[in-house]
């Protein structure tokens, strides 16, 4: 069964009980509206570990790192507490954290996952956490996006733009 976290409990867990959390998956985002792509792509994450957590960025870091979309749609479309409880629903995903900041590298430091992960549309020179991975030897593992599918496409479609 998957929970929403505080970054706190989360720390305490693995901490004591380190054999069942590592090697341990982290990745991030918004999660706005969830499609196909995400499902696979936390379907992938998943394999490179034990158990995957996934860093949700809360409303406010939403709006600041996407105020609006290219439609002018404000972002996020669905409240936080709901994109976390859909996700705590989907098979790969063990736990769900929702962070204020812009870039999960807070998170990073903190849990210190055995792998980060990142869709296709990042390399290791734009990945803004790439710096806070490499501090203590964690790897990245950046996954091919298969279905060019966004919340920003979906949003255009439902628009008819």
């Amino acid at each position: 069964m998957s929970y929403i976290y505080t970054l706190n409990q989360l720390k305490k867990l693995i901490d004591l009980e380190p054999e069942k959390w590592r090697p341990l998956v982290l990745t991030n985002g918004c999660f706005d509206l969830l499609h196909v792509g995400h499902l696979r792509y936390l379907k992938e994450a998943k394999s490179f570990g034990k158990k995957l957590i996934v860093g949700l960025n809360s409303d406010r870091s939403v709006q600041k790192i996407k105020p609006q979309d290219r439609f002018g749609v404000n972002r996020p479309i669905i409240p936080e507490t709901q994109r976390a409880e859909m996700l705590t629903q989907l098979k790969p995903v063990d736990g769900v954290i929702i962070f204020e900041e812009s870039t999960a590298s807070d998170l990073i430091y903190i849990l210190q996952p055995d792998f980060y992960v990142k869709g296709g549309d990042y390399t290791l020179e734009t990945l803004p956490e790439t710096p806070s991975v490499q501090a203590y030897g964690g790897e990245i593992k950046i996954i091919e996006i298969v279905i060019s599918t966004s919340t920003s496409n979906i949003i255009q479609k439902i628009l008819g733009k």
